[in-house]
């Protein structure tokens, strides 16, 4: 947890400093820092008493005194001296997409707005537009930001919250007396958002392990505490309920406690039909309980298969599941590669070499480098020159590799009228092409949906990258004809992506599912610019889970060796 916190002192340094009108480079730095330590799967802390700080990317000596000096003091000397100039309300108004920090500042300064609900009432009273640098259109896109800012400030990315309960889980394990532990509830479903945290614990001495819960340095508030419940609010704002059950009942808590509503009601209706009750407690018939140390005792007590969480939705799994036709959804393990990563060939901070040993690590066998095209500046858009000095590299590192193959690919911008990037007889020499939009969100859905069709249909291209460009919390889906899109890559025989960085997961569980039904590959590619977030390979796993996919579905159960001849396939070269 000390990485959030330091990554969200830096955040609002560099936010404050924006705001004040300070040096666009200092205040990157600070950007770049917060990145940096915020992708971290390993603790700030541990790095600072390593004294390696210093080798993170973009950290310099400055930047790693102050990351000790939060360390040391909770707080920065230089966050605290710009709160006194600036109001910290302006902090919170960032955080609405569509506004930036010279905006906040008129906002405050020309009409004294001072929180969300004021903002959105300036909005409907048309106040905005009226200001020099708005005008109707940005007027109407705060509007939008507000809804989504709503959304974000009741559940928060997977991504985010994930890690925080395995971390507290780890923690429990080890220093108080658990039995069996489990997180319950939508992230054990893996949904992209969820809202709080649900722990489940069997264990000899409750009393114990509750006094454990309340003393843990992550936990801001105890909101209730009891032998068996245990409500806290930890310093990220997020809401855990830790629950004590006995031996007996764990599956079927499990069960419960994991839902969703819709599926637990679909269960508790068959139980109905047979004579029997299921509770957080077990399958009773009567007052004798049959069934309830097992999940799949509880499933079993009504003629059910154990369901895997991640398709507990009311989504059809009941009836595939009494009909025998459940999927057997492709595993984790069964993952080999990792189709888009980007490195410092153009905005990734990891050299090729680094990409090797962390896929290593990994147990993968195949990373696809996709650095952005030569147009997208702001990404370090890689040249023609460039680009054939990697794929000798590549070539070199192929050659000493025998675990990690690395495969020559570029992520191509699907420019405004369709066209690509890179020109054709550079695309050729490129082994694998995922295109994407980076520009033009504004367009109509007709314009956005053709040029993604279009590239769909250039004989080079074998995938679309985050296909409807939502970033969670932050950018809605821009306008795109989801179905259309899907319909022209089966017919081509083109795949989709699911990018499974956090803030993306696009394509979603839905369209993911829709894809499969139509016979579309899905590929998964981790989109990742810092080297932890190849990590994130798990979580576009789960999407591909919660839309029913199975091993063929997916891409990345190929080995290297079956990856490459999909490639030359899709191209008509085998």
């Amino acid at each position: 947890m000390k990485n959030k916190e330091v990554a969200d002192i830096f955040n609002k340094v560099a936010a404050l400093l924006d705001i004040k009108g300070d040096n666009p480079y200092r205040i990157r730095a600070y950007q770049r820092a917060a990145q940096t330590i915020e992708a971290l799967t390993t603790d700030v802390e541990e790095l600072a008493k390593q004294g390696k700080l210093e080798r993170l990317p973009g950290i310099g000596p400055d930047l790693a005194g102050k990351i000790r000096e939060i360390l040391n003091t909770g707080t920065l000397s230089l966050y605290e001296e710009l709160k006194k100039e600036i109001p910290l309300v302006l902090l919170n108004f960032l955080e609405i997409p569509g506004l930036g920090p010279k905006k906040v500042k008129v906002l405050y300064e020309k009409l004294g707005i001072k929180s969300v609900e004021d903002l959105e009432k300036a909005c409907k009273e048309h106040k905005i537009a009226k200001l020099p640098g708005f005008g109707w259109k940005t007027e109407e896109n705060i509007l939008k930001g507000i809804k989504l800012f709503k959304e974000k400030t009741g559940r928060k990315p997977l991504g985010e919250v994930l890690p925080l309960a395995e971390e507290i889980m780890e923690i429990l394990k080890k220093e108080s007396p658990v039995e069996n532990i489990a997180v319950a509830g939508s992230i054990r479903r893996r949904k992209e958002t969820v809202k709080d945290i649900d722990v489940l614990i069997t264990s000899v001495s409750p009393e114990k392990v509750m006094k454990k819960v309340v003393e843990l340095s992550l936990v801001d508030e105890v909101i209730a505490f009891g032998e068996t419940k245990t409500s806290v609010r930890l310093k990220t704002g997020i809401q855990m309920d830790v629950r004590v059950v006995e031996p007996d009942s764990w599956g079927a808590a499990l069960a419960y406690f994991t839902g969703s509503k819709a599926h637990n009601i679909r269960v508790r209706e068959l139980a109905l039909e047979k004579g029997l009750k299921i509770n957080e407690y077990g399958v009773f018939k009567g007052e004798t309980r049959i069934a309830g140390k097992t999940e799949e005792e509880v499933y079993a007590s009504v003629g059910l298969p154990f369901i895997p969480p991640e398709i507990r939705e009311d989504r059809g799994e009941i009836e595939s599941a009494l009909h025998g036709n459940l999927p057997k959804l492709v595993s984790y393990d069964e993952i080999q590669g990792d189709a888009h990563v980007h490195s410092k060939y153009s905005d990734g901070t990891a050299s090729l070499e680094e990409i090797i040993a962390k896929a290593e690590k990994l147990g993968l066998s195949w990373v696809a480098i996709c650095d952005h095209s030569q147009g997208l500046k702001v990404a370090g858009g890689v040249s023609v020159e460039d680009l054939f000095k990697k794929k000798r590299h590549i070539e070199e590192l192929n050659k000493r590799s025998s675990k990690v193959k690395l495969i020559f690919g570029t992520e191509v911008d699907i420019l405004s009228d369709g066209t690509l990037d890179y020109p054709d007889e550079v695309l050729a020499e490129i082994d694998f092409v995922i295109a994407a939009i980076h520009t033009g969100f504004q367009q109509s859905e007709e314009q956005i949906t053709n040029r993604i069709i279009s590239a769909l249909k250039h004989p080079l291209v074998h995938a679309i990258a985050h296909p409807t460009g939502r970033v969670i919390g932050e950018r809605e889906p821009y306008a795109v004809n989801i179905s259309k899109i899907i319909e022209v890559a089966s017919q081509y025989g083109k795949a989709l992506e699911i990018n499974a960085y956090y803030k993306r997961l696009d394509l979603n569980d839905i369209n993911v599912r829709a894809a499969k039904e139509k016979g579309v590959p899905l590929i998964i590619g981790t989109d990742t610019h810092f080297i932890d977030q190849m990590e994130y390979l798990s979580l576009g796993t789960a999407v591909a889970r919660r839309g029913w996919c199975e091993k063929k579905d997916v891409l990345n159960t190929l080995s290297y060796e079956e990856f490459i001849y999909w490639l030359k396939k899709v191209r008509n070269q085998v």
